[in-house]
């Protein structure tokens, strides 16, 4: 599904927590995010782009579907970094989808990144490329 980016083998935790993020982004991308909350700590703080703030993945899934009539991800690289009691996920690719007025789109790029601790997702950051395609449907140059 995904590439990781290591010189040396990963560390059990490391895999792990790499796993975890993208069976969170599978479920989140069925739509299913009662599932993709199991993988996130009850105290999850997630900021999308914008910096809005979810406190659940059912919250980004309604945020979502005003946004889009519907968005996949094409995970391409998946990067972690083993810290002290927690690892970073970086999780790459792009965002392909159909915008409300059934307009297609792809190769809309994507950034998530991840804080794992004890087997759950604490933190989420969420950038992508849509707010600049938005602003050029409108034909506005900024």
């Amino acid at each position: 599904m995904s590439q990781t980016s290591a010189l040396a083998p990963l560390a059990d935790d490391t895999a792990d927590a790499a796993s975890l993020v993208e069976r969170f982004l599978v479920a989140s991308m069925i739509p299913d995010p009662e599932t993709a909350g199991t993988l996130m700590s009850a105290d999850v703080d997630i900021t999308f782009t914008g910096g809005r703030k979810f406190k659940h993945p059912r919250d980004a899934t309604a945020f979502n579907a005003m946004r889009y009539k519907w968005v996949k991800k094409k995970m391409e690289r998946t990067d972690v970094a083993p810290g002290d009691g927690e690892t970073v996920v970086y999780n790459t690719g792009t965002l392909y989808g159909e915008w409300h007025d059934g307009t297609t789109f792809e190769g809309n790029r994507y950034v998530d990144r991840f804080v794992v601790r004890r087997g759950k997702i604490v933190k989420m950051d969420v950038w992508n490329d849509s707010a600049e395609r938005i602003l050029v449907r409108m034909d506005i140059e900024a």
